[in-house]
């Protein structure tokens, strides 16, 4: 597995970029939706500064090269919509987990697909990744579309609310 410098990665509609002190607001956002936090068993951010936090905790996370993660935008709009990340790197198994969110004014419009797609593309080129995993709740029925459209395939169930699935590099 190769972990690379941070790369800008580029889509028809989409920019992926770093995260930025600047996004803490859009981050807060995200966060604090309850239409996002439904599926994830976290507590809601509760504050910006928090948020500044995480980033600083994310950039700090990619320069231990413990994972990677993207500011999804709109090309025509830089502001953050969304994020995706590669995180639970197993190195010596050439292997990484993808976890991803996106404020609602954007769920239907394929572009969380679209992010996936160029995300699972450098994962499998440039970090020469063989497995990426992800684990979404089984009640999460856009994220399950979105990973089964990207072609991952279902193979275990943990906790009895989620499902595990796999993509493997055949190349």
């Amino acid at each position: 597995m190769i972990f690379p410098p941070f790369t800008n990665l580029f889509t028809e509609r989409l920019v992926l970029r770093e995260l930025q002190a600047k996004d803490a607001d859009q981050i807060f956002k995200i966060r604090t939706d309850p239409r996002v936090n439904e599926f994830l068993d976290r507590e809601p951010t509760k504050s910006v500064d928090d948020s500044l936090k995480f980033i600083n905790n994310i950039l700090k996370n990619h320069e231990k090269q413990n994972a990677i993660m993207w500011a999804i935008t709109l090309k025509n709009e830089p502001q953050l919509i969304g994020t995706a990340v590669y995180w639970h790197i197993v190195k010596e198994e050439d292997r990484a987990e993808l976890g991803y969110e996106m404020l609602p004014e954007y769920f239907g419009q394929g572009i969380m697909r679209e992010a996936l797609t160029e995300m699972i593309r450098f994962g499998f080129e440039t970090m020469q990744l063989k497995t990426i995993v992800a684990e979404t709740r089984a009640d999460n029925l856009r994220s399950v579309n979105a990973l089964e459209k990207c072609g991952f395939e279902q193979n275990g169930l943990m906790d009895d609310r989620y499902l595990v699935y796999q993509l493997n590099n055949i190349l």
